[in-house]
């Protein structure tokens, strides 16, 4: 049967690419503080008696308009972001692999169904969806990392799809099915090994634009505002005037903006690099 690319192969040519590799140490980075978050810094909470302090040794970040420290707020906001990421990704894997697998395997009405729906969520408006269903449901953490999961799913069966289709029409599909082994066998044991690089790919770019996501929405007021979350401190940080009046705590709100550049550009890195390792000519 056929595999997915070799050890050998995917993993020189990853580490040849600096890009991806510094990628790669930042989603580590991210991840560590995320899940670290109580052991690095307290939760950022109440008032304090330093406010609009410029950054120092003290207060790498500076502090907020209520004496906050912002740095505790980012490290907070990690926990935060990771969360809504995997929650989003988890849904997104779910519902879209195997929407992708069936719609690219079955060529009946059930592969038509399900490729038609893909479409119709493509071409949904998905922003003012999200804000619309946000609003409706709550904006607790949960609600709003699960309202981006189930609207992250369509690219992902696409993407699933489209590899499917390549696949489906090789020998070794064609010699599972002489053998009598089950369709859902030869999907997520056959198909699913060979096309999980593409998929991968994809899911670096959900982790990413979930963030963002999470981040408009709470800058637009319907995010979690009992979670510290980088959109939450942009938000509080615009409130405050912050932003355009004077005096202008500029590290109020450029601490959390470049967090969130960060975190993208990572994963955006890690995808990248992922998809130039997967590709043969890039290893030739």
């Amino acid at each position: 049967m056929k595999r997915s690319p070799s050890k050998r192969g995917f993993v020189p040519a990853f580490k040849k690419n600096k890009l991806g590799m510094v990628g790669l140490v930042g989603v580590a980075l991210f991840i560590m503080v995320g899940l670290a978050a109580p052991l690095l810094a307290a939760y950022p909470k109440g008032y304090g008696t330093e406010l609009y302090m410029k950054p120092s040794l003290l207060h790498p970040f500076g502090t907020d308009g209520l004496g906050l420290d912002i740095l505790s707020q980012i490290i907070w906001g990690a926990r935060t972001s990771i969360y809504v990421s995997f929650v989003a990704v988890l849904l997104a894997f779910a519902i879209g692999v195997p929407a992708g697998l069936v719609s690219g395997y079955f060529k009946g009405w059930a592969g038509g169904v399900i490729d038609t729906l893909i479409d119709v969520f493509l071409t949904l408006p998905i922003l003012p969806l999200i804000i619309v269903i946000a609003a409706v449901i709550g904006s607790s953490i949960g609600n709003v990392a699960v309202v981006i999961g189930l609207f992250s799913w369509p690219s992902l069966a696409r993407v699933t799809r489209n590899a499917t289709l390549r696949v489906s029409e090789m020998q070794f599909v064609e010699a599972a099915r002489c053998l009598g082994i089950k369709k859902r066998a030869i999907l997520f044991k056959h198909i699913l090994i060979v096309i999980i690089g593409p998929i991968l790919v994809n899911l670096t770019l959900v982790m990413a634009t979930s963030v963002l996501s999470e981040a408009g929405l709470s800058f637009l007021g319907l995010g979690d505002p009992t979670t510290w979350s980088w959109g939450t401190i942009i938000k509080k940080a615009w409130d405050a005037g912050a932003v355009i009046d004077t005096p202008n705590p500029w590290w109020w709100w450029f601490s959390p903006s470049m967090a969130i550049i960060l975190y993208v550009v990572c994963f955006n890195s890690l995808g990248n690099a992922i998809n130039d390792a997967l590709n043969p000519k890039s290893r030739d």
